[in-house]
């Protein structure tokens, strides 16, 4: 890797004997001097390298922009290349950052790119890139107060400022998770051992939660790993979940402790009615977990808030800021409006945790976890940078940017907008093409690195979505490319 030598012995702390080469950088030059009074360890020897050219790496890809024609390779093909990397003598740094940068980095997808609009990607910012550096440096342990105080603060700012969003009391708070998969299964282990607690007992038929098919795959998966039946509420024809349709379910089943509403359905970026789910669900005694992994990032524009109205009084909530609060992965805020239940059903107890301070913050205590670190400092970093206005312009961008194309869309000669954008994820048909046809065009221009947009199906019929949560988008360019592409009858 040029600019990168290897030191054949440590130098004294006073005098170097073996000078910098002309073509060191100024960047390794002061990660050497910076570690010149840390002497070698006698397991691992003079790391100085392995540290500088990690460093300088780190600093040289966060100032870059990301490559858009990066996508997967096979097993086969990187074994192939790369060899076997985990051996008893080691590689050395030199080698191992060449074979990442090389070659494994560019068999990855650029999740950051403003033509990657698929699935949900990330968008997030230097700051907070940066800052995660930062965070593994530190190597705080962040599950107990004790261990992490100062950290653990800094995260509770943040997670205050997300309940304000959502106008709960000031007693509420959370934790920071490693995704929503975690958020939902937690949130939803502290329902179920609420009603445990409060219903007396487990129902002869086991307990259940509500939500409707549009709801993300983690809550059936979590479902699966707490014995939960999972019971399906109908839509209404706009594809939301509404009190109206979940009455008649809980009236019928009192095994339903939990109801699941979206904050933004990552297929289609549908927002629940929540005022009425809540109201209903909360008269039949049923906790209700809003999962906003995606789309509870727009509780910070003015422009959408309107839609999560009800949400002040549900239970729990999850965002991912990894999705579109500009984090980088992974983060998952998890909050509750009253988090009592929450310790009651995960706080750990042994003996060696027996002088824990419970009366301080124990992120431990409000998921499934125990060890962790403080993911959620880089968020904290780039919000205290950048400020809060700041983050609702983004998100407000992202959402002009899909009304933009929406428009595009339904001007288009070939294309069909098959509905109304209610956050910022568009879905359309191009009129005459089939599945295949999809999968040919998208492969085609994802090679070729211009887009990223993969196929999906809605209403049971195929089509393609756009997901908008990078604020450096531009719809013209999007529009571009769906009107140069997407005029061929199959595709091809």
């Amino acid at each position: 890797m040029q600019g990168v030598t290897t030191h054949s012995q440590h130098p004294s702390p006073a005098d170097d004997p073996h000078p910098e080469p002309e073509h060191r950088t100024a960047f390794a030059q002061a990660s050497d001097a910076l570690q010149r009074h840390r002497p070698p360890s006698p397991v691992w020897g003079d790391e100085r390298d392995a540290v500088s050219i990690a460093l300088e790496w780190a600093a040289t890809h966060t100032a870059l922009a990301s490559d858009p024609k990066a996508t997967a390779r096979s097993a086969h093909d990187l074994h192939a290349e790369v060899g076997e990397t985990i051996t008893a003598g080691g590689i050395g740094a030199e080698r191992a950052m060449e074979l990442f940068d090389e070659v494994l980095l560019p068999a990855t997808r650029a999740s950051d790119d403003p033509m990657n609009l698929a699935y949900i990607p990330a968008a997030p910012t230097r700051a907070a890139v940066a800052f995660d550096t930062v965070v593994s440096a530190a190597n705080v342990f962040g599950g107990l107060w004790e261990g992490g105080a100062g950290a653990i603060f800094a995260e509770n700012q943040v997670l205050r400022w997300l309940a304000d969003l959502l106008g709960w009391p000031a007693d509420a708070a959370g934790v920071f998770v490693s995704g929503g998969t975690n958020g939902n299964l937690s949130a939803l282990a502290t329902a179920r051992e609420h009603a445990r607690r409060t219903r007396g007992g487990k129902p002869a038929g086991g307990w259940a939660l509500a939500c409707a098919s549009t709801a993300h795959s983690s809550v059936s998966s979590a479902a699966r790993l707490l014995d939960m039946e999972v019971v399906m509420v109908p839509v209404d024809a706009n594809g939301h979940l509404t009190g109206e349709a979940l009455e008649p379910l809980l009236a019928a089943d009192e095994r339903i402790c939990a109801v699941v509403a979206s904050g933004g359905t990552t297929n289609a970026g549908i927002v629940d009615d929540l005022a009425s789910v809540v109201e209903v669900a909360h008269r039949h005694g049923a906790w209700v977990h809003v999962d906003g992994a995606y789309g509870g990032a727009a509780l910070t524009a003015p422009s959408t808030r309107h839609r999560f109205d009800g949400i002040e009084e549900a239970n729990s909530f999850i965002v991912d800021p990894h999705k579109w609060l500009f984090a980088p992965y992974d983060c998952c805020a998890l909050l509750y409006r009253d988090p009592r239940p929450a310790a009651a059903a995960h706080a750990q107890h042994a003996a060696y945790l027996d002088s824990i301070d419970r009366g301080e913050s124990n992120p431990a205590d409000l998921a499934a976890h125990l060890s962790r670190r403080t993911r959620g400092l880089p968020l904290w970093y780039s919000l205290a940078t950048h400020g809060t206005d700041a983050y609702t312009a983004a998100v407000e961008r992202c959402l002009a940017t899909a009304r933009t194309v929406a428009e595009a869309i339904k001007d288009s000669e070939h294309l069909e907008l098959l509905l109304e954008p209610e956050l910022s994820v568009v879905v359309f048909r191009r009129r005459g093409w089939d599945q295949d046809a999809y999968r040919t065009w998208s492969r085609r221009l994802a090679k070729d690195g211009v887009i990223l947009c993969v196929p999906t199906a809605y209403q049971g019929e195929p089509a393609l979505r756009l997901a908008f949560v990078n604020p450096s988008v531009e719809a013209d360019a999007v529009i571009e490319v769906l009107t140069t592409t997407m005029g061929e009858a199959d595709g091809s």
